[in-house]
């Protein structure tokens, strides 16, 4: 097995505005990843996504991500 098998690329974010504190992390392990996301202080949803490959599930994350910092979304200050 390739050494990278064993990466784990973990993202958090955060979004707050006066009507909502909302929260969204991605973890992508090799060919895939688990998006997990809701009310902040609630352990919220998760849904698990495979891919043919590392390579296409870490493309995918990357493309989440910037989608949801384009919402607002941000690391927690």
């Amino acid at each position: 097995p390739s050494a990278d098998t064993a990466a784990e690329q973990a993202t958090y974010l955060e979004y707050r505005d006066a009507k909502s504190s909302k929260f969204w992390k991605i973890i992508v392990r090799g060919d895939s990843h688990e998006v997990t996301y809701g009310k902040i202080g609630t352990d919220g949803r998760s849904n698990v996504k495979t891919f043919a490959d590392a390579e296409a599930a870490a493309k995918d994350a990357q493309k989440l991500i910037a989608s949801k910092t384009k919402k607002g979304y941000a690391p927690p200050s």
